[in-house]
């Protein structure tokens, strides 16, 4: 009797690690496309990724990038401002981090902290977080007429989702250090960021830079989708970089390279 197909979902309703895989490998097979169109072209790209804490952001970072070069696909994850950078223009910071030809910068979080978590934290005045709303379009605007392609994720997961992933970090040694004092703020103001975030949304969703949100709490489903919408938003073509040939190996001055190793300290081999 022939065995049946496995189910897609699980009993749960996410999808399965092996069909995931398949279909991530795919996407990431076409990202490796993209990245040569981008060299090719000289295109500049932001993505940049905000969203509720345990939402997903830094699992996606990663499907995105685990296959691509570093050195096209570079990630932002900027630290707490430092005494010198209070005193610049909000923006600077991360102006300075912006792609040149040829780059994709992702942002792990961005200048809209300024809109949530300094917002709701009150690390930030309301009059700033109020000019910040008002000129960030404007900012926006500025950077995508000087010919840089901007893509605006916001990742939203449920209150009974992010629950479970931060009840999964305290019993988990290995993803302690995931959880920090921001993050339990964060899960005991669930409201005050859902406000944050609607004030975000509406002052800053503009059809020149329009956020995309991406349901979470299928963490498989949401990188996929994530992926998939890059796709669409850059076009692209296959087969832009050069082709490459392995060339013949010198023989010119040889000698057994392996023998002037044998005095050298090895590591033990456990394995």
């Amino acid at each position: 009797m022939a065995k049946s197909a496995p189910a897609e979902k699980k009993s749960d309703g996410k999808m399965r690690r092996k069909l995931y895989e398949k279909e991530l490998r795919k996407l990431q097979v076409e990202l490796c496309y993209l990245q040569d169109w981008v060299k090719a072209k000289g295109l500049r790209v932001i993505i940049l990724f905000e969203g509720r804490d345990a939402a997903g952001k830094g699992g996606t970072i990663k499907a995105i990038t685990e296959r691509v070069s570093p050195r096209v696909f570079r990630v932002v994850a900027l630290p707490a401002p430092s005494d010198r950078e209070k005193t610049q223009m909000y923006v600077q910071r991360y102006m300075e981090r912006f792609p040149a030809a040829g780059e994709i910068v992702i942002f792990d979080r961005s200048w809209y902290n300024r809109a949530g978590v300094e917002s709701v934290m009150g690390f930030a005045t309301p009059k700033d977080v109020e000019r910040f709303l008002e000129i960030c379009p404007e900012i926006e605007k500025f950077i995508i007429d000087a010919g840089v392609i901007l893509i605006k994720f916001w990742l939203e997961v449920g209150k009974r989702e992010q629950e479970r992933r931060f009840l999964a970090r305290i019993s988990d040694p290995l993803r302690q250090w995931k959880l920090s004092p921001m993050d339990l703020e964060s899960y005991r103001r669930w409201y005050d960021f859902s406000r944050a975030r609607d004030r975000m949304l509406e002052a800053t969703d503009r059809d020149f830079a329009p956020w995309r949100i991406i349901r979470s709490d299928d963490k498989r489903r949401g990188r996929l989708n994530c992926i998939t919408q890059i796709l669409q938003l850059i076009p692209y073509e296959k087969g832009s970089g050069p082709k490459v040939k392995l060339p013949k190996r010198s023989s010119k001055r040889k000698y057994d390279d392996q023998a002037t190793l044998q005095r050298r300290s090895f590591v033990s081999e456990k394995f």
